[in-house]
């Protein structure tokens, strides 16, 4: 097009509309440090996650004893879960996000000095496994919270996507990476380079900008927790997207008996791909999320999604077909990403900064406990019907769930971004507080319609 040529410039092309939006990475350098320490972490803690699991098994040969890893996780992870929660409501969430990854990677050293006696102990394994998850709880509320301050409002689900494919990344590679080093090189080489990605990652996080807590927030408490648990319990929308990720993960989440599923098709060299074509659906769609900010009905995506996730756990449990059931478990990946990325958008963009923590901690235990939940469903129904009766019936129950859901909470179908008054009056906060120059910690009275300054915030 010359200078002299009238026509408007042309619009970009459908393939480059679908793929990420990277301005979450391009505006924020604090973004860009999570994001980096973040995606060596998820890689090297999936190296452990696998090496763990294998090191249990030679050492004890039981699968009871292996299948007891999930047991001492889960109570450690909600303790420290909630209280984790608060705590990044009333302190620098930098510095627990800092201190916890020293310790995470404090907890890989041990792993590492253990597989290195000439006759491991089976004992401190699940001691490191459940302090583990215990940092986990503490610092996974500090990571979630601590994205709205450094990421502008309107750029939040594309950070969520961003993160997402994060994960994702690790969750596909990790593992792979694990099968060859405990095949060639041992386990230890895994605990190993574990440690090292911590390493990395609390190098990078020295570099984030301070997150002070609110100017007026409270010590950790029960009374706090329960603060937090009142404003979930009052927002029901907010409610309603912690109820459909429960629903879909207790009914449709059939991980525990992949194996069994692999033998009745008379398959089980797809075992692994099985594993792996969860976050293959997840990450390609992840890889074309830039469709997710044009969308502003969240909790209608969010409901939409947990049925798709529900109808393609149905079809893997009827499919005859190996083939089958792995393009319906990755679309089942791909339908569960959708829904995170919406449900993210929500608590993202409209949860006050001083109740951020508290409710990620909320957070934590619907994405944390109801897969737990699901393995226990799915093999228990296994157990008295059949592996295929478990897995479709499994995805027909998620989608009644829903279905349920929806009619009992019609605000999280109504929800949209655009109108919905706690979506507002954080937009109008934040974009206060950026006119002004003033910190995400700093109060700024609301320009719209709200709560009086002295009100409590469960009061809201």
């Amino acid at each position: 097009m010359t200078e002299d040529d009238p026509s408007p410039p042309k619009r970009p092309r459908r393939a480059a509309a679908l793929l990420p939006d990277l301005a979450p990475w391009r505006s924020s350098a604090d973004f860009r440090r999570m994001w980096c320490a973040g995606a060596v972490t998820v890689f090297g803690s999936f190296l452990t996650l696998v090496a763990v699991p294998f090191q249990l098994k030679e050492l004890t040969g039981s699968t009871l004893a292996v299948g007891a890893v999930g047991a001492v996780e889960i109570v450690p992870l909600i303790v420290f879960g909630l209280y984790g929660g608060a705590l990044a409501d009333a302190m620098d969430r930098r510095k627990l996000i800092l201190w916890t990854e020293a310790a995470l990677g404090l907890l890989s050293v041990f792993l590492l000095l253990n597989s290195l006696l000439p006759h491991p102990m089976i004992w401190p394994l699940y001691v490191i496994v459940a302090a583990a998850s215990a940092l986990t709880g503490l610092q996974r509320p500090a990571v979630d919270a601590i994205v709205p301050r450094i990421v502008p409002h309107d750029q939040l689900p594309a950070a969520s996507a961003l993160n997402a494919l994060r994960w994702q990344i690790g969750a596909i590679a990790g593992p792979a990476l694990a099968g060859v080093l405990l095949a060639y090189a041992g386990l230890r080489w895994a605990y190993a380079i574990d440690a090292v990605t911590y390493a990395i990652s609390v190098a990078l996080a020295v570099g984030l900008a301070a997150s002070p807590a609110s100017h007026d927030a409270e010590k950790p408490s029960l009374r706090g927790i329960w603060e937090g648990a009142r404003y979930a319990w009052n927002r029901k929308e907010l409610l309603g997207t912690y109820a459909v990720d429960l629903t879909a993960m207790l009914f449709a989440f059939p991980m525990a008996v992949f194996p069994f599923l692999a033998d009745d098709l008379g398959a089980p060299w797809a075992l692994g791909l099985m594993y792996a074509a969860l976050p293959v659906g997840s990450c390609l769609v992840s890889l074309t999320s830039g469709w997710t900010s044009r969308v502003h009905r969240h909790g209608r995506a969010v409901l939409y999604a947990a049925a798709a996730w529900g109808l393609a756990m149905t079809a893997a449990g009827f499919a005859s077909n190996v083939w089958l059931v792995l393009l319906s478990l990755a679309a089942a990946g791909a339908c569960d990403m959708v829904s995170g990325i919406f449900r993210s958008a929500m608590w993202n963009q409209t949860i006050p900064d001083e109740l951020r923590g508290r409710l990620a901690g909320i957070e934590l235990l619907s994405y944390s406990v109801g897969p737990q939940l699901g393995q226990v469903r799915s093999g228990g129904m296994a157990a008295v019907t059949s592996v295929r009766t478990s897995v479709w019936a499994g995805g027909v129950l998620c989608v009644a769930g829903v279905v349920g859901l929806a009619a009992a909470l019609p605000k999280l179908l109504a929800y949209d971004a655009r109108t919905n008054e706690h979506a507002v009056r954080m937009r109008e906060i934040r974009t206060a507080r950026a006119e002004a120059g003033t910190a995400e910690t700093t109060p700024v009275t609301s320009p719209g319609p709200g709560p009086s300054r002295g009100a409590s915030p469960a009061q809201t």
